[in-house]
């Protein structure tokens, strides 16, 4: 009898990382530059006296590791390697703008004080950022944006009037009046009680453009509070011409943390490393199952 072919895996097709308490799929994650499971050992070896070589040697610890390349985000991945399950944004045809807060003192926002109220004017030409009202007299305040990535949605929005980043300036502001932000479809009322403001005292508020999609999230971070949960993960090499695939179940996994960053004229991409340790119930550490149809 001839030797049989060589067994051999080709490229990565997909990783499922899954709840190890309810076997629920978390998502899969598809646009994968590298999946490799590895697991390195030592051996423990005696020495002694004058031998250049070890006289025996016995088995030590093992390390069992998930390194993942990957340059897509689901929601999942802050859940699991962030320890916070984002909130999803819908489509928002009207887009959104948020409450005006007071950010350094309190004289800016108040019902029947300077900014009463934020409106949206023109939807269309919303900007997205984060903006910031800053007290410049009694009756007077400029307005900063954070960004002029969205300037050119709607109408064209001028470019910034300095290098501090602003982007208005608000005059006459008394009881009741109304002041837009030219191309940022965004109206803000003072209050029918409009009382000198602090100079310098600031206020903050966020904006969304229309959304048709949903692929918007919200998040904030690293709470004390935030949870990195285990998971298992199912693994997946690409399916050979011959209809050959592999698959392994690595039973139970843990991360912390992933890059976010991007460079220039490329798409961003992250990895990490994720360790693997033993499972009692299945009485393993991973299963691997390979299929030629």
């Amino acid at each position: 009898m001839a030797l049989s072919n060589p067994r051999s895996f080709y490229s990565v097709h997909s990783v499922t990382p899954y709840n190890t308490s309810t076997g629920l799929y978390y998502g899969i994650l598809r646009v994968l530059q590298g999946s490799t499971f590895s697991m390195s050992g030592e051996t423990v070896e005696l020495r002694g006296g004058s031998n250049r070589f070890a006289w025996t040697a016995e088995d030590g610890n093992i390390n069992a590791e998930l390194q993942l390349q990957c340059s897509e985000y689901p929601n999942f991945i802050f859940e699991l390697f962030l320890g916070k399950a984002p909130t999803g944004v819908s489509a928002e045809a009207s887009g959104n703008v948020s409450d005006l807060t007071d950010k350094n003192g309190l004289s800016v926002v108040a019902a029947t004080g300077f900014l009463a109220t934020i409106t949206v004017s023109t939807a269309a030409d919303l900007k997205f950022g984060k903006y910031i009202v800053k007290a410049t007299g009694a009756d007077t305040a400029k307005v900063y944006k954070s960004t002029n990535i969205d300037n050119a949605r709607g109408t064209d929005a001028s470019d910034y009037t300095s290098d501090d980043l602003e982007i208005a300036s608000l005059t006459g502001i008394g009881s009741g009046s109304t002041h837009a932000i030219t191309g940022h479809g965004i109206t803000l009322t003072a209050g029918a009680s409009a009382g000198a403001m602090t100079s310098g005292d600031t206020a903050t508020f966020e904006v969304r453009p229309v959304s048709t999609g949903s692929n918007g999230m919200t998040a904030t971070f690293g709470g004390l509070s935030d949870v990195f949960p285990e998971f298992g993960a199912l693994c997946y090499s690409a399916q050979k011409g011959n209809g050959e695939m592999m698959e392994l179940d690595i039973f139970r996994c843990k991360a912390l943390g992933f890059p976010l960053g991007s460079s220039e004229k490329s798409f961003s991409s992250w990895s990490l490393n994720a360790k693997a340790f033993y499972d009692s119930a299945r009485a393993g550490v991973f299963s691997m199952r390979v299929v030629q149809p």
